[in-house]
């Protein structure tokens, strides 16, 4: 077998992917197409940095989407998935692990009863649809424009995130019947829901606490609980989708954050620390209509995967047991967040920077963003110089505008001030 590390630079590898791979990539952004230049083959990663092939490093806020809370190759995740591979690796079956990890998530979320595994954020999402539509009778659903929920059919009408960068919010081959049945409101703009609810009868709503995939944009005062008395109004089930914010913003999600609590949640990426595995849940008189409790089928082979699940209890027992974790991820990303707000008034540049604890996005405009066409209406050639000047000099940052920044455990104090250092040059590189 021929050993791609041994190959040198990150293009030669990147060539040979392009000839078995769709793009050269098996998830759009990764090809680095809205920011130009070189996309990085990663060799390895710890703590908070990447290695490439062709041994070039950088301060990684990535962190694999947002599911590394801890950091690269955490030891303690690393030691628990090792001991789980040495009992077998997937048995199709349940494990007393699986329980033990659906425990403590029931017990860390505020609104769950029961939860169901699977591995990944489209299943999650998909599947609590299905039992929302169930529930209800229904077959509508409303999204909001630049929230991503995966990409499933129905989601992918006015997708954010990889959508948008490559231009195509409405993908071919989704069936326009399906398309029909979802309902496009603005995130943060109660109006617009209300409006869609007078359209069709509503099975269910589901949007992103904190949306992370129009870039970072907060729940002003009012949206998230306007949409549980929306819902309550009409009888709809109201989906939280954390897989980004989940365990993230703090140890119960957003929901415990802004004090909202959903019919359903999703949550993945952190779940698993990086490992493939997610999750639904809810209310008990919703997840026991799932098979084979109940009517609604879903199934997975992997779902409950002993290695997920280990790396899960790993992260989430030390995320419960040692609050002062939030703390850490805090301080780190107001750091960087302070100091970029010092080089923008300083030298009054049209940026704005936006945050929710540990995820974060630089706007290349003087606005804030409060929705979808806000975030469109940014500077995307400066994004895209911001981001290079960054790259090139060794902080790895989301490659799209789109995208929210997460910092990590791992990034210390010094890894913190040569991020700030790196990022506030950017700028001044990018608007001088």
């Amino acid at each position: 077998m021929t050993d791609i590390f041994s190959l040198g630079a990150s293009s030669d590898v990147f060539e040979r992917a392009r000839r078995v791979l769709p793009g050269g990539v098996n998830s759009p952004v990764r090809a680095f197409g809205s920011v130009g230049g070189e996309a990085p083959v990663v060799q390895s990663a710890a703590g908070a940095r990447v290695r490439a092939v062709d041994g070039r490093e950088w301060i990684d806020y990535i962190s694999s989407w947002g599911a590394v809370v801890l950091g690269h190759a955490d030891p303690d995740v690393v030691d628990a998935v090792e001991e789980a591979a040495e009992r077998g690796t997937s048995f199709g079956l349940l494990t007393e692990t699986e329980v033990e990890l659906a425990e403590l998530v029931v017990e860390m979320v505020p609104s769950l009863d029961m939860v169901r595994w699977v591995s990944s954020g489209t299943e999650a999402t998909m599947s609590a649809v299905r039992v929302a539509r169930a529930a209800t009778g229904r077959d509508h659903i409303v999204k909001f424009a630049g929230c991503y929920h995966g990409h499933a059919d129905s989601f992918l009408v006015a997708a954010g995130s990889g959508a948008a960068t490559h231009g195509t919010p409405n993908s071919p081959g989704v069936p326009a019947a399906l398309a029909d049945l979802t309902l496009i409101a603005r995130f943060n703009d109660l109006n617009s829901v209300a409006q869609a609810f007078e359209t069709e009868p509503v099975a269910a709503v589901i949007v992103e606490p904190v949306a992370g995939n129009m870039g970072c944009v907060p729940p002003e005062e009012g949206f998230l609980g306007g949409l549980r008395q929306i819902c309550d109004e009409h009888g709809s089930i109201l989906v939280f989708d954390e897989v980004m914010t989940g365990f993230r913003v703090s140890p119960g999600g957003a929901q415990e954050l802004y004090g909202v609590l959903p019919d359903m949640t999703t949550m993945g990426k952190i779940i698993g620390h990086g490992l493939p595995a997610a999750a639904y849940g809810g209310r008990e008189d919703l997840m026991s209509m799932v098979s084979p409790s109940g009517p609604v089928y879903q199934a997975g082979t992997l779902a409950g995967n002993p290695l997920a699940v280990a790396a899960g209890l790993a992260t989430l027992r030390r995320l419960s047991d040692e609050p002062e974790i939030y703390d850490a991820l805090e301080a780190s990303s107001a750091r960087i967040e302070d100091a970029l707000w010092d080089v923008i008034g300083t030298l009054e540049l049209p940026v704005t920077v936006q945050r929710v604890g540990s995820m974060w996005t630089v706007f290349m405009t003087e606005t804030p963003v409060r929705e979808y066409g806000d975030a469109e209406a940014a500077d995307l050639a400066a994004f895209g110089r911001f981001f290079t000047y960054a790259f090139e000099e060794g902080v790895l940052l989301p490659p799209s505008a789109f995208e929210t920044a997460f910092t990590t455990l791992s990034h210390d104090e010094d890894t913190v001030e040569e991020t700030a250092r790196v990022l506030t040059t950017a700028l001044e590189r990018t608007w001088t």
